[in-house]
């Protein structure tokens, strides 16, 4: 860190020194799992008081940049995976490839099943039979989300022979037009992980989980999926973009 702050300017000096390191990580000078300097060091650098710095520092941990280790310093934290997830169609291994990651997925369930009640009311279903496909997906091979995903037997049975390891869903569902999803309903909360969370994300204790629920439409307006997506709450943050109506 060689620049210096501007002192002349009604910007605050722990904003400053905040964009500063900040800028440093998303360069990559600090990479994931470095320390930063001290407080010490960086108000003897900038020539602020430690006060400031300690804001500046406070902020980065608080936006999960850095995390602080009890007697040993303050370190660059991993990044949250952007996704654009809530406000897309696509399907999930292309979101994490135009991210510059690896998608993957470990298929855990595949199968013929009577639909749970609160399935069958969301998907409308006459005859209760659906598919069901519980998949674990990864990025960089690290597991980030659970995926519950639920479809009516009668519209859908043409799935039944696809690899969903190698094979994204909405691109096999689109195969068909009356199963092609255009238009998607996403409920989102935060839930606290439960043991099913810790032990298939590789959750170290328990933390917040962000839990979709998406039910995908055809051009008919009728429901064709049911999907239940656990995240990880600390390694996914997820975009929003909202424009004015002209």
């Amino acid at each position: 860190m060689t620049t210096q702050l501007d002192k002349s300017v009604p910007i605050p000096l722990y904003f400053q020194l905040k964009e500063l390191i900040l800028k440093e990580i998303k360069d990559e000078t600090y990479k994931t799992g470095d320390a930063i300097p001290t407080e010490k060091e960086l108000s003897d650098i900038y020539g602020i008081s430690r006060t400031t710095v300690r804001q500046a520092i406070t902020e980065l941990v608080q936006e999960d940049w850095l995390y602080r280790v009890k007697s040993k310093g303050t370190f660059v934290k991993a990044p949250k995976i952007e996704q654009s997830f809530i406000q897309a169609l696509g399907s999930f291994n292309d979101q994490i490839r135009d991210l510059g990651m690896t998608p993957s997925t470990e298929l855990l369930d595949f199968k013929v099943i009577d639909a749970p009640e609160h399935v069958a009311q969301h998907l409308k279903l006459e005859q209760k039979k659906v598919i069901y496909i519980h998949r674990r997906r990864f990025a960089d091979k690290e597991p980030i989300v659970m995926v519950k995903t639920y479809l009516p037997f009668d519209k859908c049975n043409f799935v039944l022979g696809k690899d969903f390891e190698k094979d994204s869903l909405y691109p096999i569902l689109s195969t068909s037009e009356d199963t092609r999803i255009l238009k998607i309903r996403r409920f989102i909360e935060a839930v606290d992980a439960d043991d099913y969370d810790i032990e298939n994300l590789k959750l170290q204790k328990a933390k917040a989980i962000q839990q979709f629920i998406s039910i995908g439409y055809n051009k008919y307006d009728v429901p064709i999926e049911y999907s239940l997506a656990r995240y990880r709450g600390d390694k996914n943050r997820f975009e929003i973009v909202i424009t004015a109506s002209k």
